[in-house]
């Protein structure tokens, strides 16, 4: 039944709903039908009356930071080009016939020659070193022997360390290291009425200390220290003199590094 009132005259009617002209009877389930309608009615009202969301409110990509670069591959092998001076702080021991020469000793000249370095790090800390040069020096006579020209030699004193070197100091990478040189004595010529000068190729333990201050990721400067505690047999006049000559040098180097 439906109540229906007129505005005008203030009646009400009653009038009965009726389906293809017979009395209408809701089904059953009928209220849950139209509470449906309703709340879908409203839903679709309350999304319209809603304020459109602007590109204001959306996640902005743009303001992302840039994703990181991938890491650089790390490369194991370094290698140096060095100028070294090869500074040797001499003594000797010397006889004659067989009777020791007193307060006889020698003098060695000094050196500055180019010199090549390849390192290979194990890891990021530790590495072992080769350098590579030729020296040439003269020897003179000290001591009892003073201004006795002997003579003159060539060195090729290969030299390998085992280094480590230190975290935490940015661009400056310190290192020490420890390892052994094995000299090898070519070309020797007598002077000053000697003759048969020969000296023996010897082994001797290193030390070494040094630093490289990296400008880039490849390029740097290296300076380097390394003492030898090098000695050697020396024979003259065919045997007649003999004896043992420290030479034990300081090697003293600056130059370029290069890291791959």
């Amino acid at each position: 039944m439906i109540l229906i009132k007129d505005a005008r005259g203030g009646k009400v009617w009653m009038v009965a709903p009726t389906y293809r002209g017979l009395p209408f009877r809701p089904e059953p389930n009928e209220p849950m039908r139209k509470s449906t309608l309703i709340l879908a009615a409203a839903a679709t009202v309350a999304a319209l009356g809603a304020p459109a969301a602007s590109a204001a409110d959306l996640p902005s990509f743009a303001d992302a930071p840039p994703p990181a670069p991938p890491p650089l591959a790390w490369s194991p092998w370094l290698v140096r080009v060095r100028a070294l001076g090869v500074l040797p702080d001499p003594g000797a021991r010397l006889s004659a016939a067989g009777t020791p020469v007193a307060g006889a000793s020698v003098a060695i000249t000094d050196a500055v020659v180019p010199e090549l370095d390849i390192s290979y790090f194990f890891t990021r800390n530790i590495a072992a070193e080769l350098i590579l040069g030729v020296t040439r020096h003269g020897i003179q006579g000290a001591g009892t022997l003073a201004g006795a020209r002997i003579g003159s030699t060539w060195i090729l004193p290969p030299t390998l360390t085992l280094q480590y070197h230190f975290d935490g100091f940015g661009p400056l990478k310190p290192y020490v290291g420890a390892g052994v040189n094995y000299s090898i004595f070519f070309g020797e010529q007598e002077r000053g009425g000697f003759t048969g000068f020969r000296l023996t190729n010897s082994v001797a333990p290193a030390l070494q200390a040094g630093f490289d201050y990296m400008l880039d990721e490849h390029w740097g400067v290296n300076v380097d220290v390394k003492k030898l505690f090098l000695d050697t047999k020396v024979k003259l006049n065919a045997g007649t003199i003999r004896g043992r000559v420290d030479i034990d040098p300081w090697i003293v180097g600056a130059g370029i590094t290069y890291r791959f």
